[in-house]
């Protein structure tokens, strides 16, 4: 049929048949960029957006020849090794030839029906390839003798550097790669599901469902790398959904790193977006191509032999090798089970679960600045809630208008800090493999048990709070874990459990991290700590104290390093990731039964519940979460201890006395404890008494950074516009007692002298 520009229905449906072969990988692979680019070119003349129809009926009718090139070229590949022929489906049909032709009359034509065709053949020719030798179907149309083992496939290796197609729609690729990273993440989770329970079809259709969905989007924005790679790493799942192959360790294997595999591609794309277009090919992509493609579940069941160059080496050895990131087979690294409730019972992930609920995507940089002025606007509110001529008494109708103005302003800002909100699930299942992982490489048998996973906090916590959970998950599976002979021989199960769960609490998140495993040795903490020189002895610290010392930069007490840990690199790193965002963390430990790490966090780092306080002619906000009680002090109370200063006794418990008017420099504070208020803040031995001269009251106030001018404040966290226009600023209780004890050592020095 012959189309003309006029002809918007017709060029409407063949737009629409382009687009169906491309998306739905209905051609081969090295076809579908072409289609694809005829497809969007069309989509132009049929939106009327076309600045030249005849240009873009050429530029069409040229992407349709090189579709043609490409699929001719790619069927004769196909061909030639020797695998048979196979006949067409007839679903995949598209009757009829289809021609396109300009306003000169010149027509390019596409055979769609040989296309369509094509597209049926290479599935089935590829998996015959693929497949082992003594699984091929034997020609019955020629007789032959008797051959030798076909060598296993392997991938052509063109490693010319890709580069972003000119073409590419640059608007639409940011959310390509979006949806691809969230396609592959809930792939991971059910890929390790599927490890727990290779039953689970539901499973092996999520993540067939997402690789399929990444190779179909890329083909068709002419991304033919990821498109190839997704399409061998989908075969393979094909071949576990049709019963073909069972999903073995091998398997697993295999499959984790292709979702490895489709993010760095994926990384590779957005670096290109934002930089010159060159998209380098990751290392290993060719060594894992060859892997997919050659599969053997007879061979490789536990695991896959990959010819690396001239010799031979294991991307994914049997045993674990020290300094091999890359080792990821050895004992079965149990599963990931969702919530112990759920144990035995029906499937509940959430990777193949369904979400009804209509979303739309924001930019994060919109939603801070919609924030940032609802925070403007409850500033606003509270500055005309304090001007004096409400609090005249005689402005009563105002006073109930701007009462009920203030009740919306506080909805709305509850409102607006919930769209910051985002629910820890996606990073309990990224911890998930970390477990799988680390379990492998030690020769261990973890099972992975979340909890609380729907529990939300703010998006720039859960981003700080990965670093964290990664470094104690790990830290949890290879020192806390006994080896399977350790565990057996103490009477315990063989395979150990890690438990990871969240919950609200006081307002706050708390976020527990606890193992089954050997515990924390108190003798060994304290000789090691001796040794480096932290403590002198352990005389009066209590348990709490000495399971402390691990966050010492430096700190472990590993009997040897591996690639994994024992370097004494982590623990700290954790301790000061928590505090920027105003956590805390707290260890119990018994011997021999196992380990838990209690995280607290804020709901959020934008909004701050805080006690206003008053010293001398300063206001300061103190985080609620730090305080435990405010008193004043009977001069029984006080008293002074060499080398300690200022202490106050409470409830036989003696606690130094900060002063916060000498450590800031404020002028006109009460200088007597006796006439102001001490504020009990702090945890266990570090409990410290704050003296100030008055409350003012509780507050919840929009935290704000000091800006570049100021820069870092020691002791201050940010500041707060109050209701009278003045800043507030937040104290850092923990930074600010450290930094008392520094600046008072020297004096106490002198006294004791």
């Amino acid at each position: 049929m012959q189309l003309e520009a006029t002809d918007t229905a017709d060029l409407a449906a063949l737009r629409d048949a382009l687009t169906d072969l491309a998306f739905e990988n209905r051609v081969p692979l090295a076809a579908q960029p072409h289609v694809a680019r005829a497809a969007r070119v069309l989509g132009t003349v049929v939106n009327g957006t076309a600045a030249d129809v005849s240009a873009a009926f050429a530029e069409a009718g040229q992407a349709i020849e090189a579709a043609m090139k490409a699929s001719d070229h790619q069927s004769g590949a196909v061909g030639d090794d020797g695998a048979d022929p196979v006949a067409p489906a007839p679903s995949a049909t598209v009757e009829g030839a289809t021609g396109i032709v300009d306003a000169s009359g010149a027509t390019a034509s596409l055979d769609l029906t040989r296309a369509a065709d094509r597209a049926t053949e290479r599935p089935a020719t590829r998996a015959s390839s693929a497949a082992p030798a003594h699984q091929r179907p034997t020609p019955t149309t020629v007789p032959a003798a008797p051959a030798a083992p076909a060598a296993p496939p392997v991938a052509v290796r063109d490693f010319t550097e890709d580069r972003l197609p000119d073409d590419a729609d640059r608007d639409l690729l940011p959310d390509f790669i979006t949806e691809s990273n969230e396609c592959v993440t809930n792939s991971e989770a059910a890929l390790l599901q599927l490890e727990a329970n290779p039953s689970d079809e539901e499973a092996v259709n999520t993540v067939f469902r997402a690789f399929h969905t990444v190779k179909g989007t890329s083909a068709f924005l002419g991304l033919t790398r990821i498109a190839a790679f997704a399409h061998e790493a989908e075969s393979l799942l094909s071949r576990v959904r049709d019963k073909e192959i069972a999903y073995s360790q091998g398997c697993a294997d295999l499959s984790l790193r292709s979702a490895d595999m489709l993010k760095a591609l994926l990384s590779v794309v957005e670096q290109s977006l934002n930089g010159d277009g060159r998209m380098p090919i990751p290392e290993g992509y060719f060594e894992l191509l060859d892997a997919l493609l050659a599969y053997d579940p007879a061979r490789d069941a536990n695991g896959v032999q990959l010819a690396v160059g001239s010799g031979s080496d294991d991307i994914f050895p049997t045993a674990p090798t020290a300094g091999d990131e890359s080792a990821l087979t050895g004992p079965m690294a149990g599963g990931v089970a969702k919530r112990a409730d759920n144990a035995g019972g029906q499937n509940t992930n959430a990777a193949g679960s369904s979400n009804a609920d209509a979303t739309i995507r924001v930019r994060t940089d919109r939603l801070d600045r919609l924030i940032d002025m609802v925070g403007e606007l409850v500033i606003a509110q509270t500055m005309i809630a304090g001007d004096d001529t409400l609090d005249s008494g005689t402005q009563h109708e105002l006073l109930r208008k701007v009462t009920h103005a203030g009740k919306i302003v506080r909805e709305l800002q509850d409102l607006s800090m919930s769209m910051r909100m985002v629910p820890l699930r996606p990073t309990f299942q990224k911890l998930a493999r970390v477990v799988r992982d680390t379990a492998t490489k030690a020769g261990k048998t973890v099972q992975f048990v979340t909890d609380g996973d729907e529990v939300e906090i703010d998006r720039t916590m859960v981003d700080r709070l990965g670093d964290p959970l990664v470094h104690m998950v790990r830290n949890a599976v290879d020192h806390g874990v006994e080896p399977p002979h350790e565990r057996t021989a103490n009477g315990k199960p063989g395979s150990g459990i890690v438990r990871l769960r969240a919950y609200h609490a006081s307002g706050n998140v708390v976020v527990e991290l606890a193992d089954d495993g050997r515990g924390l040795h108190r003798d060994k903490i304290v000789k090691k700590a001796i040794e480096k020189g932290l403590i002198e002895s352990d005389k009066g610290m209590s348990d709490s104290d000495v399971f402390n010392l691990i966050f010492a930069p430096g700190f472990s007490t590993a009997e040897r390093i591996t690639d994994i840990s024992g370097r004494g690199v982590g623990m700290d790193v954790v301790r000061r990731n928590l505090e920027a965002i105003r956590g805390r963390i707290e260890i119990t430990s018994v011997p021999g039964t196992g380990t838990t790490f209690s995280i607290r966090l804020p709901l959020t780092l934008a909004v701050t519940d805080g006690m206003l306080v008053r010293v001398g002619d300063e206001r300061f906000i103190v985080p609620l979460t730090h305080i435990h009680m405010s008193f004043r002090p009977e001069q029984s109370m006080l008293s002074t201890v060499v080398g300690k200063g200022e202490m106050v006794h409470l409830r036989d418990e003696l606690m130094p006395v900060l002063r916060l008017h000498r450590l800031f420099g404020v002028a006109n504070a009460v200088e007597s404890p006796l006439n102001g208020l001490l504020m009990i803040v702090g945890d266990g031995p570090k409990r410290t008494a704050l003296l100030v001269d008055e409350l003012l009251g509780q507050q919840q106030v929009v935290a704000k950074t000091l800006g570049d001018g100021l820069g870092k404040v020691a002791g201050v966290s940010g500041g707060a516009i109050l209701g009278d226009g003045r800043v507030g600023l937040i104290l850092d209780v923990n930074e600010t007692v450290a930094l008392a004890q520094s600046t008072d050592a020297p004096r106490r020095e002198r006294d004791a002298a």
